[in-house]
């Protein structure tokens, strides 16, 4: 199966990448809550990815340090919602990348035909 032609892992960290930093445009947020909202996102669309992709080991710890990693920034450090995005979506970036070389797409499923 692909998504707009491309891998469904890189589409879909491109994607949790991209709605990660526009969750730190938002001016109104704080640290904290840009981080709970990006951490969200990465563990949301990590599920996604695993479900679209065989091994699912690999695309599952990706999403564990993304989200991981949004919530250490979030609460563990003193940092703006600007950087728990831009630290998110490097983060998306590098483990996509490196996510897609041990994945595969599941095969599209296609109805029984003569049954």
């Amino acid at each position: 199966m692909r998504i707009f032609g491309r891998e469904p892992a890189l589409v879909i960290a491109t994607i949790s990448a991209a709605l990660s930093l526009l969750v730190t445009f938002n001016v109104g947020l704080s640290g904290e809550q840009a981080g709970a909202i990006v951490a969200a996102i990465s563990a949301v669309l990590a599920a996604v990815t695993a479900a679209m992709t065989r091994p699912i080991a690999p695309s599952a710890f990706t999403g564990v340090v993304a989200a991981s990693v949004a919530l250490l920034a979030a609460y563990g450090f003193n940092v703006s919602p600007e950087t728990v995005g831009a630290l998110n979506a490097v983060v998306l970036a590098v483990l996509g990348l490196l996510t897609r070389g041990q994945v595969s797409p599941t095969p599209a499923s296609r109805p029984l035909s003569g049954v």
